[in-house]
């Protein structure tokens, strides 16, 4: 039973999602504050080579050395995130174009490709990986032990990252502080609130999510360096926060949908059935147009609930 297809996909499913969740979570958190991060594929990038680089450098046990290459994965993203913070919050510019640049600059053929090549990480198998953990011992029960308790801490640490960031949005003053700061950043600085110093924290703390996600591959899915080993999934990760109406438990369910969705070709091929891989490669390219269509419309902000004021420059009032 726990080898049928449907189980199967489901459990590779959740895998496979858990890198898309963080960076979704990460770029809800920036939206929340109306910052538009289309810089998310590139912070990816940017957090598995270092990751990779810190578990291939660092001794030490290995959950010692993989939390630490998580940590250095997250401020690896988070570095490329104050970049995109400064040029966007401080100087104003458009946040579209300026996360498609940096996506360019950090991206497969920009800094991430240089770093591996320059530190000699391709070719190379993780010294250390994360692997499936059998939790509670009910690995082996009926259908829900290999989709919920045979999964590894970085799937655990994103339920627990889910809940985190909801409670935080929807219970906490800094959450609906935040959730102020994106629907009117006037009003908010006009009560006290400071508008640069909240959007600078959360773009920083989504850049930090984005590079974990970028680690759950280089440390997890497929544990090694090469160019564009995200293969896209910065932009699913974007379209997935529109396609949850912002809210982070509705980010889990896409992340799984879309994770199964990308697992399946493997899953299939395992037992002989080949589809067409540019379906699957066309994915993220699709979700960026979606995007963009979305974003650059009124729809999203009067039908999916966004940020009244994503993707809007903030520009003090003199008093």
């Amino acid at each position: 039973m726990n080898n049928s297809i449907l189980v199967v996909v489901i459990a590779s499913g959740v895998a496979y999602g858990t890198p898309l969740l963080f960076a979704a979570l990460g770029e809800l958190l920036a939206e929340r504050s109306g910052v538009l991060n289309l810089g998310v594929e590139g912070m990816m990038l940017s957090g598995a080579v270092m990751g990779f680089w810190a578990v291939q450098r660092i001794g030490g046990p290995g959950g010692t050395v993989l939390l630490v290459a998580v940590l250095v994965a997250a401020l690896a993203g988070a570095a490329v995130s104050l970049l995109f913070a400064f040029i966007v919050i401080t100087l104003r510019a458009n946040q579209i174009v300026s996360g498609l640049a940096l996506t360019i600059f950090a991206g497969a053929a920009g800094l991430s490709s240089y770093l591996g090549n320059d530190l000699g990480l391709a070719d190379a198998p993780a010294k250390h990986q994360f692997a499936p953990v059998d939790l509670f011992d009910l690995g082996d029960a009926p259908i829900v032990g290999p989709i919920l308790f045979e999964q590894t801490w970085l799937v655990y640490a994103s339920w627990a990252l889910v809940a985190l960031t909801a409670v935080y949005l929807s219970r906490t003053r800094p959450g609906l502080n935040v959730r102020a700061v994106g629907e009117s950043p006037q009003t908010a600085d006009a009560v006290g609130i400071s508008v640069t110093a909240y959007r600078y924290a959360h773009v920083l703390a989504g850049g930090a999510l984005a590079g974990v996600g970028g680690a759950c591959f280089s440390l997890a899915l497929t544990p090694q360096w090469v160019d564009g080993i995200t293969g896209g999934a910065g932009w699913i990760a974007i379209a997935l926060v529109i396609f949850a109406f912002w809210r982070p438990e509705l980010c889990l369910v896409g992340a799984y949908f879309f994770g199964a969705f990308q697992a399946l070709p493997f899953t299939l091929q395992a037992r002989g059935v080949t589809l067409a891989p540019e379906l699957f490669q066309a994915l993220p390219y699709v979700m960026t147009v979606v995007v963009l269509v979305v974003v650059s419309s009124g729809i999203a902000k009067r039908r999916l609930g966004a940020p009244g004021a994503l993707g809007v420059p903030f520009v003090r009032e003199e008093r």
